[in-house]
């Protein structure tokens, strides 16, 4: 991904997560354009329960009204999205229907840069701010409390981007997987 940012100047990217003045620094320099979204925090508000319950006895989500105000795009399209942990935090309901947003609002060949936990408990399930930096690496910085919601496996990655071009999966450290997936 790293690549891609250095050698195609001008893509437009979503970075998902709390707001990074590092992140909005280091890529507006390299001639990218930038769309910050809080996903996690939006929905953790609860502000998008209707108060009733589904099916299964679970609150109701106003899964469109959230999806409006958090991914909104106006019609703009995207090359990039740096999903980092977001769907490990995000209620159930709202998690296919963020993935398939996002589809709908990427260029094709566009990429999602996704992190996901191999496990649900344990000092490295915190929310994190990331940090992209002029070098390979990512800063981590902890920030609030949210409860982890799931840890996805490779299969059930696959599922979730199943209408998806294609994705790779990399172990990372601190028990996470990286996915690179390709619209």
């Amino acid at each position: 991904m790293r690549q891609r940012l250095l050698k195609e100047p001008g893509l437009r990217i979503i970075d998902v997560g709390y707001t990074s003045p590092q992140n909005i620094n280091l890529l507006t320099t390299m001639g990218h354009s930038l769309f910050m979204s809080d996903l996690v925090r939006d929905a953790c508000a609860e502000n998008w329960k209707t108060g009733a319950e589904d099916e299964y006895g679970q609150p109701a989500w106003n899964v469109q009204g959230y999806l409006d105000q958090t991914l909104n795009f106006s019609g703009r399209t995207f090359d990039v999205v740096l999903l980092w942990t977001a769907l490990d935090y995000l209620p159930e309901p709202l998690v296919q229907p963020v993935v398939d947003r996002l589809f709908s609002a990427m260029n094709p060949g566009g990429q999602v840069l996704a992190l996901f936990h191999t496990r649900l408990q344990g000092d490295e399930t915190v929310l994190c701010r990331f940090h992209v930096t002029p070098e390979n690496n990512i800063e981590v910085q902890f920030t609030e409390q949210f409860p982890i919601q799931r840890a996805f496996t490779n299969r059930s990655i696959e599922r979730l981007f199943a209408g998806w071009s294609g994705h790779k999966v990399y172990l990372a450290k601190d028990s996470i997987s990286e996915v690179i997936v390709t619209r």
